[in-house]
């Protein structure tokens, strides 16, 4: 299973191999955070899912000017919008469902900012309660 999942990582980052340390400090860090989590590899994102996926890693498709050489966007999902300068792009895809996408260019911007807005993620997925009112 293993070699299957790297065999599986190996493919995804293929046209980016240089985002694959950026990817593994995140899925490192939100597994000793939230330990049921496991990774599932698609196509084009790896969705982190304890059972129910709560964020999802993706390449940029395309050179965007100002955006680094080099990184991994990260997608998840909140009853609420979030606001901050670290924040690429947050939209509501229905009522109180909104998707924020954080860019990571550097090892040391998987920080607790970050795996704090991904555990709301995942309590968000996982209960009825408003990730507003949660607190972790």
């Amino acid at each position: 299973m293993m070699a299957e999942l790297d065999d599986s990582l190996q493919r995804f980052f293929a046209r980016c191999p240089q985002a694959m340390p950026l990817y593994q400090r995140l899925a490192e860090l939100v597994q000793q955070a939230i330990p049921p989590t496991t990774v599932k590899v698609q196509r084009s994102q790896i969705a982190l899912t304890a059972p129910k996926s709560f964020a999802y890693v993706w390449l940029p498709i395309r050179t965007i000017r100002g955006r680094p050489e080099t990184y991994i966007i990260v997608t998840f999902g909140l009853r609420r919008r979030l606001e901050s300068p670290r924040i690429v792009e947050a939209v509501e895809p229905y009522p109180g469902r909104w998707t924020h996408h954080v860019i990571v260019s550097h090892p040391e911007e998987v920080d607790d900012e970050l795996l704090g807005w991904i555990q709301l993620a995942y309590v968000s997925i996982h209960t009825d309660q408003p990730s507003s009112e949660t607190q972790i």
